[in-house]
C-alpha cells in the first residue's frame, strides 16, 4: 500500500474539499462515510465529515445520509452499545439539518452485509410496491421464499417468506456462496447464469431475473416439477422488468 505523510493527506483532503468541491458533490444522491471506531484523530474525522456534510447542503441538499461506524470488532464486547450510541448520537447531532442513518459494521461478522443490504433496500424507489409484486409472486407459485438480489453485489434487496426459516444468516451465506461460485466461473472465462440445488428436503432455484437483480425461489413441494418452477420465473420477468422502469434511475453513490 503507498505510504502518505499525516501532513500530505491534509493537504490532499483540503484540495479534495476546495478545489473540486462543485464537481464531486454535484449530483450526489447517496453519501456514506465510514468512521474508523478506533481512529485516535475523533476530531479531524469529524471536520472533514462535516466539510462533506456543508459540501453536500450546497450542491446536493436532496442527498441521503450514511455512515458506517467501522471496526466495532476491536470494541469490547460490553462496550459495542454504549460507544455505538455515543457516536451515533454525534453524528445525528452534527448532520443537521440533514438526516444520517448509522451503522456499526466490522468486516468480521454479518453487521457489514447487513449494513450494504439496508443502504440498498433503501435507494430502490417504490420498494413497496416491489414488495408487494414479490409476495403475489411467492404466494402464487406457492414458494416457501423468494429472494431479490442486486445482479453486481449480490446484496439482498428483498425478500418474501411463506415459511419461517431457522437460518437468521442465510442471506449473507447465500450471497457469500454465490459470488465465490461467479468469481469461479470468470476464471475459466464463463459467466453465471442460473443454478438449481436440490436435496430431499427442498429445491432452491437462482435465476437471472431482471437487467439489475437475480432472483432465488426455495420450493419444498416434491409434487411442483423444476420445469414448472423455471417457466414461473421467466414468465414473471417481463413484470417486474417493468416495475423497474416505471421506478426509474438508479442513484449514484457517493464513497468516502
Amino acid at each position: 500500500e503507498p505510504a502518505c505523510s499525516d501532513e500530505g493527506l491534509d493537504t490532499f483532503m483540503e484540495n479534495y474539499f476546495t478545489s473540486q468541491r462543485d464537481n464531486i458533490f454535484r449530483n450526489v444522491e447517496v453519501l456514506i462515510y465510514v468512521f474508523d471506531v478506533e481512529s485516535r484523530e475523533l476530531e479531524k474525522d469529524m471536520h472533514y465529515y462535516q466539510s462533506c456534510l456543508e459540501a453536500i447542503l450546497q450542491n446536493s441538499p436532496d442527498a441521503k445520509i450514511f455512515c458506517l461506524v467501522h471496526k466495532m470488532d476491536l470494541v469490547q464486547e460490553d462496550q459495542r452499545d454504549l460507544i455505538f450510541k455515543e457516536r451515533e448520537e454525534d453524528l445525528r447531532r452534527l448532520s443537521r439539518p440533514l438526516e444520517c442513518a448509522c451503522f456499526r459494521t466490522s468486516i468480521w461478522d454479518e453487521t457489514l452485509y447487513k449494513a450494504w443490504s439496508s443502504i440498498v433496500y433503501q435507494l430502490i424507489p417504490n420498494v413497496q410496491q416491489l414488495e408487494m409484486n414479490l409476495r403475489n409472486f411467492a404466494q402464487i407459485i406457492e414458494a416457501d421464499e423468494v429472494l431479490l438480489f442486486e445482479r453486481a453485489t449480490f446484496l439482498v434487496i428483498s425478500h418474501y417468506q411463506c415459511k419461517e426459516q431457522r437460518d437468521i444468516h442465510r442471506f449473507e451465506k447465500i450471497s457469500n456462496i454465490i459470488k465465490q461460485f461467479k468469481l469461479s466461473c470468470s476464471k475459466l472465462a464463463a459467466s453465471f447464469q442460473s443454478m438449481e440445488v436440490r436435496n430431499s428436503n427442498f429445491a432452491a432455484f437462482i435465476d437471472i431475473f431482471t437487467s439489475n437483480t437475480y432472483v432465488m425461489v426455495v420450493m419444498s413441494d416434491p409434487s411442483i416439477p423444476s420445469a414448472a418452477t423455471l417457466i414461473n420465473i421467466r414468465n414473471a420477468r417481463k413484470h417486474f422488468e417493468k416495475l423497474e422502469r416505471v421506478d426509474g434511475p438508479k442513484h449514484s453513490l457517493l464513497m468516502r
